[in-house]
């Protein structure tokens, strides 16, 4: 049987994936892309979670990655109806467009 991968690879993999998330956001000018980077940043953290409450044989884990991905889910959907009525306004993604959404 095979066993489970450790805490350490687990917190690599979490934090190299928040990192690559947190780049993105910063790099990228595109709403959909900083949508998705903010959603790889949200998963590492709940995968944290997971790989947590495994280590430590606790079922909390579980149950706020089950949070996570509901809280995720939920802001998905209210970004992306805000993108929506963005693009129909302005007709593009770039962040730098919003400037034109002060009143």
């Amino acid at each position: 049987m095979e066993s489970a991968p450790g805490l350490e690879a687990g917190v690599l993999l979490a934090s190299i994936l928040f990192c690559l998330g947190l780049a993105g956001l910063l790099i990228r000018r595109n709403i959909i892309f900083m949508l998705m980077c903010i959603e790889i940043c949200t998963n590492a953290a709940a995968l944290m979670f997971v790989v947590a409450g495994a280590h430590w044989g606790n079922a909390d884990g579980q149950v706020m990655f089950v949070f996570v991905v509901t809280l995720a889910a939920a802001e998905v959907a209210i970004a992306l109806a805000l993108v929506l009525q963005f693009y129909y306004r302005k007709h593009t993604v770039d962040i730098d467009q919003l400037n034109g959404l002060r009143g």
